[in-house]
């Protein structure tokens, strides 16, 4: 029986086009990020970079410690995956391996619009083979550039990368960027590290309309004084918080 819908029969295999060209488990895979019940953020300043994404633990009984969006992929870059954390950490383990890859050929650490690049072309791969099928995560990348300064990319399911000066991925990813346009219109850009992590942290807030416990959401920031992909601790992500409210 022929199954109803525009889609029948298109969205068995993720090599066969629609009449209408779409890859239909492409998109599935982009709604497996917006199923994710996370949203993350990332912002660039004028010297820094900053990532933020809730931190939900599914049970009481799990160690909260081991439940990380975040990932260091070289001791300078780090990444927020947002999505299965199964396929985020899939991708993980082949950034690192490009990364350290890169480093033992060239003797330098790999540039982060270059990892991200090969990091789309593996996303991509898995959308050209019936018996693969694509990750479901998006991946931001954060990290320091000697000639460029603050670095900020986003990777996609479908293998499409490019450069953002503030992003955001997941469940409320569209009201995030929407927000963030319009206060990269009436603001400059965040001069401080500071200014950055605490842009992030209010965009994520107010998209989601809640106010955050230190323990509720996961912070990381590059910046050019601190070259290192730095988790922030609890006490450091609370201090923020209170900045905020104090501003607000």
């Amino acid at each position: 029986m022929a199954r109803a819908g525009s889609s029948a029969g298109f969205d068995r295999h993720i090599t066969i086009f629609s009449p209408e060209g779409r890859l239909y488990q492409v998109e599935y895979a982009f709604k497996a990020v917006k199923a994710s019940t996370i949203t993350s953020v990332g912002v660039k300043g004028r010297d820094s970079v900053c990532v933020v994404t809730q931190k939900k633990v599914p049970d009481k009984l799990m160690d909260a410690s081991s439940v990380t969006h975040l990932f260091r992929i070289t001791e300078n870059i780090g990444c927020v995956m947002t999505g299965m954390i199964a396929d985020a950490r899939r991708a993980v383990a082949k950034a690192r391996e490009i990364a350290l890859k890169f480093q033992f050929d060239n003797a330098i650490e790999i540039p982060v619009r270059y990892l991200a690049n090969r990091m789309a072309d593996f996303a991509q791969f898995y959308t050209q083979h019936a018996y693969m099928r694509p990750l479901g995560v998006e991946i931001i990348f954060c990290g320091m550039d000697d000639l460029e300064g603050p670095q900020l990319y986003k990777v996609d399911p479908s293998g499409f990368f490019i450069g953002w000066s503030a992003t955001a991925s997941g469940t409320k990813e569209t009201e995030a960027i929407n927000f963030l346009e319009k206060r990269m219109k009436s603001e400059s850009r965040p001069q401080t590290t500071d200014e950055t992590i605490q842009t992030a942290i209010a965009t994520l807030q107010t998209v989601l309309s809640i106010d955050f416990k230190a323990s509720d959401i996961e912070v990381a920031v590059v910046s050019a004084a601190n070259r290192h992909f730095t988790v922030l601790s609890e006490r450091d992500v609370e201090n923020h918080l209170t900045a905020i409210s104090e501003r607000d």
